[in-house]
């Protein structure tokens, strides 16, 4: 667990506890042994604390949070190395995140190598730093560089570290660990952050809240963190460190710490393929092909570029081709005017990408992306194309949100190749990436597109072939739902503020005004079935014409449209549907519940691995608000039984429409989880 070995009389003792050298019972305890014992050694003046693997420490090990710790406990170990005697120097390469940092806080000196990130991200698990990270960073870089940090749980580079006082010096990877001996040798005695003094900054607290009310609005966490970091302003470090502990141990216990806790492990779940033999080895991939320059094409393409993969695009006329390029510098330039990127990676990205009119430049991609429209025919006639370009071993994989991979697959004669790559708008910010498994997919393509997902940064999930797969299938209670209750009574507002009070980014009828009301519109102005399509007639498309189910101003800021209320009142009438008032509990029921119920049948189905996959796409496809966990453990923290009752309850308006899961019920019987 840790390597001890002396250099003069410098001991220096590195973490080792791959692949992130966590902080685990074992490596806490062979740490805080090696300390005392330093510290009675003579011949020992001075003790040096780095990392192995390239890294100092990823943090504690989260398995223990929400159950008894193994002792000695971390901050008993951190005590136990403030305490010391003779100095301790902290080398940092790589990450000291969490506990890893908190650890480096209590050592007396601090260095750190240019690449090295630090931080304390603990409140992206619903906690604080429980380790005295909340007392000993504002005693270090003051209030409002510790609220960054804690509040947020921004990390920062060593360059911004140096500057703030958490380090006492930058240097050179490879001189890291020889630079931090030559000081330890010729300090002179222990500096400890306890027992610095916060510099007092009137009103920081309250201005840092009011200017992150949106970040942290409802959390537990943040408000945690806030009182912790302004008991380290008015008490002594001993008091503030007793209240830090407290309040860890409230937000351990509580249910948005575990909602966001099961985040965490459910993402790492994700990566696992159920049903695949040993030994499957990824495809290599080092050229893409995207088919569309439009919004999704040249979106997927950044994606690979960003990642420095080469990218051929192809389009069908020059003017598409042009006006897709310009889209995708502008937003790497937009990225830029943020200081996200330099215009060196830029201009380096660009020079990746490949533009062609020419199917057949295809020929020598590894993997080849159709991004076109959602029409079975045409998507069919590309992959018949593609069967006879693309090189052998190439995998072929759609874009489609909905439509039948199986099919699209049966116009080859390799559907052993064809896949399913469901990146969500926009393609290069969003971050899931549903991988749709085809009856007759290969697994090392299936291995080869889970593998590039993560690649390029998105977090993908194994999906079924179905219609709508894992998200948009559950979208389709939701919207059905929400659409009755408009012709029974509610507005639109009323039910999308149901939705954003939940925790949502937005609410069903302001998702459907930013997508585009006309997305799979029929085109016909005559043929009027739907309230979409009495709003799609008058070319009330959405936020793109500035009326959609709101009407929207220069800004886009939206306000209810009395055009849309007399189009439902219209449908009302000819339904003879006598409105009603809608209370907000009956919209989570009918639009959220039956949402549940949808994740259970797909489970029946098996187009999800495990439930946690479901609540995967959730979090990242579609704004699920992280400290709910997903769909499936919100259903099951409030009780399956609970789910069962409210959709009895509506079961009235709910109709034909709802078939309740068989899962679901049985679970509910016998007091089980669907996440299990």
């Amino acid at each position: 667990m840790i390597v001890a070995k002396a250099h003069n009389r410098v001991l220096v003792i590195a973490l080792s506890n791959p692949p992130v050298n966590a902080l685990g019972p074992g490596l806490r305890k062979s740490l805080a042994d090696a300390i005392l014992d330093a510290q009675a050694d003579d011949k020992i003046d001075a003790i040096v604390v780095s990392g192995s693997g390239g890294i100092f420490s990823g943090g504690a090990d989260i398995t223990e949070f929400g159950g008894p710790f193994a002792r000695p406990s971390l901050p008993e170990v951190v005590e136990v190395v403030e305490a010391c005697g003779k100095p301790i120097v902290a080398a940092i390469d790589g990450v000291a995140l969490g506990g890893g940092l908190e650890l480096a806080l209590a050592c007396h000196y601090r260095f750190a190598s240019k690449s090295a990130r630090m931080g304390l991200p603990e409140v992206k698990l619903g906690l604080l730093p429980g380790a005295g990270g909340t007392q000993r960073l504002p005693r270090l870089v003051g209030m409002a560089a510790a609220l960054d940090m804690i509040v947020l749980g921004e990390p920062v580079s060593a360059d911004r570290a140096l500057t703030i006082g958490l380090i006492d010096d930058v240097v050179e990877a490879d001189a890291l660990l020889e630079d931090a001996i030559t000081f330890a040798e010729t300090v002179a005695a222990p500096r400890r952050a306890s027992e610095k003094r916060v510099e007092p900054e009137t009103g920081q607290v309250e201005r840092f809240a009011a200017a992150n009310a949106r970040k942290i609005k409802g959390l537990d966490a943040p408000r945690a963190c806030m009182e912790a970091i302004q008991a380290a302003q008015r008490l002594p470090f001993a008091e503030g460190s007793r209240l830090e502990v407290s309040l860890f141990a409230r937000l351990v216990e509580g249910e948005q710490s575990q909602a966001m806790r099961h985040a965490f492990f459910a993402e790492r779940a994700a990566a696992r393929i159920d049903g695949m033999p040993d030994g499957i080895v990824p495809r290599s991939v080092s050229r893409v092909g995207v088919i569309g320059a439009g919004t999704m094409g040249g979106g997927i393409s950044m994606n690979f570029l960003s990642a420095g993969i080469p990218v051929t695009i192809v389009e069908m006329t020059q003017d598409a081709l042009d006006r897709g390029l310009r889209v995708v510098r502008a937003n790497y330039e937009a990225s830029a005017a943020k200081g996200r990127l330099t215009a060196a990676q830029v201009d380096g990205a660009m020079t990746l990408l490949a533009p062609t009119l020419d199917f057949d430049a295809l020929a020598d991609c590894d993997l080849v992306i159709e991004a076109v429209y959602e029409t079975m025919d045409v998507k069919k006639e590309i992959f018949a194309r593609l069967d006879t370009i693309a090189r052998p071993g190439g995998i072929l994989a759609s874009n489609t949100s909905f439509l039948d991979i199986d099919e699209i697959a049966s116009a080859t004669t390799r559907p052993d190749d064809v896949v399913g790559m469901h990146f969500f708008s926009p393609a290069n910010v969003m971050r899931l990436l549903e991988v749709v498994r085809g009856a007759k997919t290969a697994p090392d393509t299936l291995v080869t597109a889970m593998a590039l997902g993560r690649r390029v940064g998105k977090v993908p999930v194994v999906a079924g072939v179905c219609h709508g797969f894992i998200g948009n299938r559950m979208l389709v209670p939701r919207q059905r739902e929400a659409t009755k209750l408009l012709l029974e009574g509610a507005t639109p507002a009323q039910i999308d503020k149901v939705h954003t009070d939940f925790g949502m980014p937005m609410g069903p009828f302001q998702m459907l005004d930013l997508a585009g009301v006309d997305i799979g519109w029929h085109r016909d102005p005559v043929r009027i079935e739907s309230i979409s399509d009495a709003l799609c007639a008058r070319r009330r498309w959405g936020q793109k014409t500035k009326a959609g189910y709101y009407d929207y101003d220069e800004a886009r800021r939206p306000s209810a449209s009395l055009e849309t209320q007399e189009i439902i009142d219209d449908f009302r009438r000819k339904a003879r549907i006598a409105p009603r008032a809608i209370s907000d509990e009956e919209i989570v029921v009918r639009t959220l519940y039956t949402m549940v119920n949808e994740g259970a049948l797909i489970l029946e189905d098996g187009i999800a691995q495990r439930a946690s996959d479901i609540d995967v796409v959730w979090l990242h496809g579609y704004g699920w608000p992280r400290h709910l966990g997903g769909p499936m453990f919100w259903a099951d923290q409030i009780g399956l039984q609970s789910i069962l009752d409210g959709l009895a309850r509506y079961a009235g308006p709910l109709g034909h429409d709802l078939v309740v899961s068989t899962l679901l019920q049985e679970r509910a019987a016998v007091g089980a989880k669907l996440d299990r």
